[in-house]
């Protein structure tokens, strides 16, 4: 548990104190995308009211693209993955608590994010509400996918640029099932998204600490 608490907060002060922006810059990018979205398509409240929960749904995928490049290249290069094995610390137990981090250092921020973003689209509060659900839901699956990606692409060239079109593909029944939610009030498409979320965090830990097995083996 001593181990777990340490690596917790290794990588908690880690994502929090990191460059570019930290864990605010894919916040800002969401609270961006809510902002610009109604100048664009005018002052039409009915429309903003009718795709405003898809829109910042996108925005909430594409702000998971965004730390992405920063998530296990670091440690990769500086060999510190090298070290756990060492220690005897499995690469699944390094991203299962990767993956939490990840999620601590953007999850919440989002969801924060999100009730000034519903005020700006005009969303009804069952609309709202279902939104900040399907994103509590949805988010840490977008956690779990952004670590698998990071891991695959870690010691590639241009990593970034392809992990962002890897992760896209892999989180669309996420973002399905969860702006369904909006238009579907009944709880099944709220439902689905947590389960496809819920599978994700399962799988992560193991497919990323196989790729970066393969990796540090490389």
């Amino acid at each position: 548990m001593r181990v777990l608490s340490a690596l917790l907060a290794r990588d908690l002060g880690l994502l929090l104190g990191s460059g570019r922006g930290g864990p605010w810059l894919p916040v800002l990018f969401f609270v961006a995308v809510a902002v610009l979205f109604p100048f664009a398509v005018g002052p039409d409240a009915p429309l903003l009211a009718r795709t405003g929960g898809g829109v910042l749904w996108i925005a909430a995928l594409l702000a998971a693209i965004l730390p992405i490049d920063r998530l296990i290249a670091p440690d990769l290069e500086a060999g510190f993955f090298d070290q756990f094995a060492l220690r005897g610390i499995s690469e699944e137990l390094v991203l299962a608590v990767r993956l939490m981090a990840h999620w601590l250092t953007f999850g919440p921020l989002l969801l924060i994010a999100a009730l000034p973003a519903a005020a700006l689209f005009n969303l009804p509060g069952d609309t709202a509400r279902m939104l900040l659900l399907g994103l509590l839901a949805g988010t840490p699956g977008l956690a779990a996918i952004g670590i698998i990606i990071s891991s695959m692409t870690a010691s590639l060239r241009g990593g970034a640029a392809l992990g962002g079109l890897l992760l896209i593909p892999l989180a669309v029944p996420i973002l399905i099932f969860g702006a369904g939610a909006l238009a579907n009030p009944d709880g099944e498409g709220l439902a689905l998204c947590a389960a496809i979320s819920l599978a994700m965090c399962a799988v992560a830990p193991f497919a990323s600490g196989a790729a970066v097995r393969a990796a540090r083996e490389g």
